[in-house]
């Protein structure tokens, strides 16, 4: 899945130092949860949210201190590489509007498992 995204306004994520690039993390997070939404939709599946955590980034890669000095829309691509009911392995790309990579890396998300808080 490609996605567009324009920085505007109040953004939650914004630090007093602006928005940091490692908030591409959540963004690529966000685009892989609209992806698995799509795609249970096109299966005829029942869509609706799955329960689900971010279990780890690996090989994050960080071209920039900050997303909001980007040039124009940032891109955010997500690209499903394996994975079942229960945990899917993404790779993912952020990108300013030129093309330029901002961010990339792996991500793992766990689905349908709860938290188990420690005792």
């Amino acid at each position: 899945i490609s996605i567009p995204l324009l920085l505007v306004g109040a953004n939650p994520l914004r630090t007093p130092q602006g928005l940091l690039a490692s908030c591409a993390i959540e963004y690529a997070a966000q685009a892989m949860a609209l992806h698995g939404a799509l795609c249970a939709e096109a299966a005829g599946q029942a869509v609706g949210p799955v329960p689900g955590f971010l279990a780890s980034a690996r090989s994050v890669q960080l071209a920039s201190w900050r997303l909001d000095e980007a040039e124009g829309p940032l891109r955010i691509e997500a690209q499903r590489q394996a994975g079942d009911t229960r945990q899917l392995l993404y790779q993912f790309n952020v990108a300013d509007a030129t093309g330029r990579s901002l961010a990339q890396g792996r991500a793992t998300v766990v689905l349908n498992t709860p938290l188990v808080p420690s005792t």
